[in-house]
């Protein structure tokens, strides 16, 4: 996808995501939240995006796949829609 966008909109799409900052809107999220992060992501690091983020909403489920990069819907595609089922079935 990157691939065929401008550098201009690959530019401002990372400076938005970089420096928007959700916090206070987070806590006010209280329908369930199912975060999915792997251990070995590089550009968003687990203890920096899904740990932060998962404590501030107050009914967020955190499941961390060991070993799994930032692109894991492709890597592990059988567990991500695993668990993406298991979780709308059971809220």
């Amino acid at each position: 996808m990157a691939l065929g966008t401008s550098a201009l909109a690959l530019l401002e799409c990372n400076r938005a995501v970089t420096t928007a900052d959700f916090r206070a809107e987070l806590r006010g999220i209280d329908l369930p939240v199912l975060l999915i992060a792997g251990d070995m992501d590089v550009s968003a690091p687990l203890d920096l995006t899904a740990r932060p983020t998962a404590a501030l909403l107050p009914n967020a489920r955190l499941k961390v796949y060991h070993g799994a990069p930032h692109g894991m819907f492709l890597t592990h595609m059988g567990r991500v829609n695993a668990d993406l089922i298991e979780f709308v079935s059971s809220n």
